[in-house]
């Protein structure tokens, strides 16, 4: 089946420094796609792009097999939900919301009815008379939402729609706005650099840095199994240190950190690296707190963060690696010494990169 939505090898070029150097992806018809990464890895150009605000130099934009690159934005029929909503404060909801319609030339009994439907999509039925100013930053949210849908688009494009929302807010606002991507059925494409709005929000995610795509795919194999280095610092939390890699095993292989060694698994579908230096990186949950005995790494714990029913403590190796690990939050007190070792929880969560500099 061929994509709904395709990005082919787009390229823009701001003073030569490439800000979207050859993005592809491919949509089917329906799937959310997040584009995620840090200020300045080209997701709003990339977003930009989509829209039609800005020409690539280089690169195509297909929907259904329709080149629109050289097409105007409005003749894409793209819906597109503004970091500030961009709404007009002197009118009221309805008109906001039939203002797109109207440019469109649809007036009338039409012009009411897909009001009224956007409106409902979006739980704002009744909301019509009301000033902008009297809403929520939520409600307001909606109502930009509402008015991107109403043309009732090929396309909806967010441009970091919750940021300027207080976090609980967010995430209940983030909840709705996935509901009625659903509910329509439309193919969405969301710019954030939060992760949890990108996991919320995205069937599949797309992280970027300096213009490039790194890794596609859902949260689980971004979270589980990420590319590189980089992927696996930015999705959730890690810690970095170097190890020795000394040989494989059975089920994985043998490492070394501050000269204490451990059998760690393999990531499923990646061969376990050569002997030599490597860049481990370890998530929370893939570490346990012991007390100091044999096969463990010597260790002082200098901070504690509580994070619900559970804390992240921070480990001071004595070689100087520094790593958090999850444990009951009265596990140990600051100050502690205790020892290191691997979880043998399912899924693994140690990832083995080339070093950094190698």
């Amino acid at each position: 089946m061929s994509a709904f939505l395709r990005l082919e090898a787009l390229v823009k070029r701001f003073d030569a420094a490439a800000a979207v150097d050859r993005v592809s992806l491919a949509l089917e018809r329906g799937e959310i796609m997040a584009l995620l990464g840090p200020s300045g890895s080209g997701k709003t150009t990339t977003l930009r792009l989509l829209a039609g605000f800005e020409a690539p130099d280089e690169g195509r934009v297909l929907v259904e097999g329709e080149d629109v690159t050289a097409v105007t934005p409005v003749s894409r029929r793209f819906g597109m939900v503004f970091q500030h909503y961009a709404l007009f404060p002197h009118l009221d909801v309805r008109a906001n919301v039939a203002f797109g319609l109207e440019s469109l030339g649809v007036h009338g009994v039409e012009l009411d009815r897909r009001v009224e439907r956007a409106l409902g999509l979006v739980d704002l039925a009744g909301f019509g008379a009301r000033r902008i100013a009297q809403l929520s930053g939520g409600q307001q949210q909606r109502v930009a939402l509402a008015r991107a849908l109403a043309p009732e688009p090929r396309v909806l494009l967010l441009d970091e729609p919750l940021s300027n929302l207080d976090p609980t807010l967010r995430e209940r606002t983030r909840r709705e706005i996935r509901d009625v991507i659903h509910r329509v059925g439309i193919t969405t494409v969301l710019v954030t650099h939060e992760q949890d709005e990108a996991f919320d929000l995205g069937d599949r995610v797309a992280v970027m840095r300096a213009g490039r795509i790194e890794q596609v795919g859902t949260p689980d194999e971004l979270y589980g199994s990420p590319a590189n280095a980089f992927v696996g610092g930015f999705v959730g939390r890690s810690s970095a240190t170097e190890v020795v890699v000394l040989g494989p095993t059975e089920r994985g292989g043998r490492i070394a950190l501050d000269n204490v060694e451990w059998e760690i698994d393999a990531i499923p579908g990646r061969a376990f690296p050569p002997p030599g230096r490597a860049l481990m990186l370890v998530r929370p949950e893939a570490l346990r707190l012991t007390l100091p005995e044999p096969g463990a790494v010597p260790a002082t714990i200098t901070a504690r963060r509580f994070v619900g029913p559970s804390a992240i403590f921070t480990a001071r190796t004595d070689n100087g690696a520094v790593l958090d690990v999850v444990a009951p939050p009265r596990a140990v007190p600051a100050g502690a010494r205790v020892g290191l070792m691997p979880s043998r929880r399912v899924g693994g969560g140690i990832h083995l990169f080339p070093p950094e500099g190698g």
